[in-house]
């Protein structure tokens, strides 16, 4: 059935889909223009429920409301959404405030969205006047710095003219493949967590015989404590379009689209206004080679961070994992081969072919290589983003940032897929994928949460779990149903019902990890496991003793 809707989406064309309709048609909900929708499109009336009915924006419980609540992992270890919520009633009813999973205001925290619009930090305070005002600005600061002789991902564009002449000359100069061996010299890694090789995934499209190819941004930055792709898109986009042209000159891709979550409205604009100062520029006016940017806006569903899910959602598919392979360079956006890259991926093609593959390749191990961008959040003396070397030891990049601004037991690096890692072993961590995998843990986007010495850890584990419950696509059963019995078991200890069995919640998160079929399910496991690994007495109240084997005594088994 998806490959037939896949078809059915490619006859319309990437300007015309369902998604898109629903997502930001004025009438979308009504039931004759979603009749009238899916009679267009020609598929049945019950896709176009199947697909709205999934985004938290469109058809959820979250759908229309007048405010938002952040719940993410990263105010709520701030604990300053219960102020902001009470804040909030003053002004709506409890029916028009809805949550939204993280605003990328995590360097702040007390974030909350009015009108379309994000705030945080003391905005809260300002609320009557945010309301009534029909532009209010946000007060919103954070630190963005990097210690490279010579920024990167961080440096001003100060001339897009010139910034781009750089593609002209690299064009002219090389060849498909020596353009290409450049990327792969440089060591450039994927940046939205897998650490896949660029260099080989952008050749593998090129292979590819097929008459339509496309360029993918995954903008779709979900994982709470993040923010660095909304960090590029606000204030570097050019860096992003740059990269995304130069895939698509190097694969034969004629159009490049950026899935951007609903919850980053600047971000939305200022990549608008980017591209209309592309296309100003005029750069592939008198070239064969034409390339188009398309802006396809998210509504609320973190599950469409996965590359497959993200694809089925601007087909206007309900956004459920695809199994692989095909892999998306063989079978992606329309059936077409397609590069699917994470934002700040994309930003660095420029100065790999301006400065040369080494230079880039000699910031790092010889594995994880170039810079890297690292979102702190309010747990820091100074929390922003920094720009730091790959290998970079983690306590150096934390004293950059003037250290915890408050007594912390543990940091949640890499989103909620990543791992809990206690302030003991911090000393262990530098700044690579190598690194983090040996330890147990994982680099994943590089975002930094603080875990305060009050904070519950089984509060944090429940939270965990809640959150992979409410964001499954639902596609497969060990992340479906696995995060709600994991949940419930948690609730149950903690209400004081019954004691966790540490054998069956060991099996639950065995049966997570390697029968999901993609990074949610099959991620989650993993900080929670960090967490009754390292935090073992602290949980001992909640974990039922281990029953003694057959014919060993209770102070036998004690002394085991």
């Amino acid at each position: 059935m998806s490959k037939n809707l896949t078809a059915l989406a490619k006859r319309q064309g990437i300007d015309h889909t369902l998604f898109q309709e629903l997502a930001i048609g004025e009438d979308s909900k009504s039931k004759a223009q979603r009749k009238a929708l899916a009679k267009e499109l020609l598929i049945g009336e019950a896709v176009v429920h199947g697909t709205a009915s999934f985004y938290d924006f469109i058809d959820g419980d979250n759908a229309n409301k007048k405010a938002y609540v952040c719940n993410g992992s990263s105010c709520l270890c701030a604990d300053t959404q219960h102020n902001v919520k009470a804040k909030l009633t003053q002004h709506f009813s409890a029916d028009d405030i809805g949550h939204v999973t993280c605003l990328g205001r995590c360097a702040q925290n007390s974030a909350f969205q009015i009108n379309k619009e994000n705030y945080s930090g003391n905005d809260i305070e300002n609320l009557a006047e945010i309301i009534n005002a029909d532009n209010a600005i946000s007060s919103e600061h954070y630190y963005v710095e990097s210690n490279l002789a010579q920024p990167i991902l961080t440096a001003k564009i100060n001339d897009v003219a010139q910034y781009y002449q750089v593609f002209s000359n690299a064009i002219a100069q090389f060849t498909v493949d020596e353009l290409l061996q450049q990327i792969t010299d440089s060591g450039l890694r994927g940046r939205g967590g897998a650490g896949f090789p660029t260099g080989f995934k952008w050749r593998s499209c090129r292979d590819v015989v097929g008459d339509e190819k496309y360029i993918v941004c995954n903008a779709d930055e979900g994982d709470a404590g993040a923010y660095s792709d909304r960090y590029l898109l606000e204030q570097r986009p050019h860096a992003v379009l740059f990269g995304m042209l130069m895939a698509g000159y190097l694969s034969g891709a004629e159009t490049g689209v950026l899935y951007i979550r609903d919850e980053y409205p600047q971000a939305i604009r200022t990549t608008e206004a980017a591209i209309a100062e592309f296309e100003a520029l005029g750069l592939l006016d008198n070239m064969a080679f034409k390339f188009s940017f398309k802006i396809i806006r998210g509504a609320g569903a973190y599950i469409c961070g996965e590359e497959t899910a993200l694809l089925r959602s601007i087909e206007g598919q309900r956004p459920l994992v695809s199994v692989r392979p095909p892999f998306p360079t063989q079978s992606g956006l329309f059936g077409c081969p397609t590069i699917l890259n994470n934002v700040e991926t994309f930003a660095p093609i420029n100065f790999i072919l301006s400065e040369g593959a080494q230079q880039y390749f000699a910031l790092g191990n010889g594995k994880s290589t170039g810079s890297k961008l690292v979102s702190l959040d309010s747990s820091f003396t100074k929390p922003g983003i920094y720009e730091v070397a790959m290998g970079m030891p983690m306590l150096d990049l934390f004293a950059m940032a003037g250290g915890f601004s408050k007594p912390l037991k543990a940091l949640h690096i890499g989103g909620p897929l990543g791992g809990v890692v206690p302030i003991s072993a911090l000393e262990k961590l530098t700044l690579d994928f190598e690194s983090f995998a040996e330890n147990g843990f994982l680099l994943g986007h590089a975002s930094v949460i603080g875990l305060p010495e009050q904070l519950s850890m089984i509060d944090y584990i429940e939270h965990l779990f809640e959150f992979t419950a409410a964001e499954s696509c639902g596609k497969c059963y060990p992340c479906k149903l696995g995060s709600v019995r994991g949940q419930e078991m948690v609730q149950d200890a903690i209400d004081g019902k019954q004691l966790l069995n540490r054998e069956l919640l060991d099996d639950l998160l065995e049966t997570m990890q390697l029968g999901s079929l993609c990074a949610l399910g099959g991620g989650v496991p993993l900080p929670i496991q960090n967490i009754l690994q390292y935090f073992a007495d602290e949980l001992k109240p909640f974990i039922a003793a281990k029953k003694p084997e057959s014919g060993q005594s209770t102070s036998e088994q004690a002394n085991v």
